[in-house]
């Protein structure tokens, strides 16, 4: 499969965030250890993939609950979203290859965004510490728009904001879900590994019009 970014029929670039340009997946499968370990608890095994299709709000109650903690859920959504922020303002590298790529995509002439759904302040913070925020004309957060990524608007804004039509518009994500939105909107999309993220590689690769195991590999 080609790993050249064509960036003569190609004007702008929709970066995700968590997984492509931040080494960030690992934290949404290990904040409940992190949280419980703080207290002097030891996790079960297994702990990540129960929370992972939780949200933060039914993660605190099954922690509350199941490791009776005697807490209120506020307390401990409170107590994971510090963790959470410290998380990103203090720990989390960049993905390897990111500043390289985005400075020549900007040395191309690409226009360049990004679409997240994690909290702005988070993100902004972790790409600003890694030297990846300069890059970046403009983040849109789900927050924001007030959908999932189940819904292409996130990217549409994305393509407004740069002037850049569908499909003349790349989206670069290391999740099934959310590329197959923007495949359906008729966006360029590349696909990219994370070995924290998407389980269903194969079907990854078979929807990306290009497909990589890092960011280094593009070629522009």
């Amino acid at each position: 499969m080609k790993k050249n970014i064509d960036t003569t029929a190609n004007k702008g670039i929709i970066f995700d965030v968590d997984g492509v340009l931040l080494d960030s997946m690992e934290i949404w499968t290990d904040l409940g250890a992190r949280y419980l370990k703080s207290l002097g608890i030891e996790a079960e095994e297994g702990l990540g993939s129960i929370l992972f299709s939780m949200s933060m709000e039914q993660g605190a109650e099954y922690l509350n609950d199941h490791y009776q903690l005697h807490r209120s859920a506020d307390q401990v959504m409170d107590g994971l979203r510090a963790m959470l922020r410290d998380y990103y303002f203090y720990e989390v590298c960049a993905k390897p290859g990111a500043e390289e790529v985005l400075s020549k995509l900007k040395a191309a002439g690409m226009r360049i965004t990004a679409a997240t759904s994690s909290p702005r302040e988070h993100i902004e913070r972790a790409l600003e510490r890694n030297g990846l925020l300069g890059y970046i004309e403009r983040l849109f957060t789900s927050a924001e728009t007030g959908t999932s990524k189940h819904s292409p608007e996130i990217y549409n804004r994305a393509a407004e904001y740069m002037g850049t039509a569908a499909d003349e518009t790349y989206v670069i994500e290391d999740s099934l879900y959310a590329l197959r939105t923007a495949a359906n909107a008729d966006y360029h999309t590349i696909g990219i590994f994370d070995a924290n993220g998407e389980s269903d590689q194969k079907g990854l690769e078979e929807l990306s019009d290009i497909y990589i195991s890092e960011l280094n590999e593009l070629s522009i």
